[in-house]
């Protein structure tokens, strides 16, 4: 039982954590201000597989620089 837990508690660790910073204001795009996610990223989050999560974070970081960059 022991081991069990342990391998549950590793797989916990390399979970994506949300990208949420608490600064939510969304743009006239839908975009949140504070991580970059779009409204169905932010609504979609928790249920999303860690490859999807990649790719939303990657997207984040696009619109990010996109935005510094202007």
């Amino acid at each position: 039982m022991k081991t069990s837990h342990l391998h549950l508690s590793a797989a916990n660790a390399h979970r994506l954590a949300s990208p949420c910073i608490r600064n939510c204001c969304l743009d006239s795009d839908d975009i949140c201000m504070g991580c970059y996610r779009t409204l169905n990223e932010i609504l979609i989050w928790h249920s999303a597989t860690e490859y999807e999560k990649r790719k939303i974070l990657a997207l984040c970081t696009t619109r990010r620089q996109n935005r510094l960059n202007r």
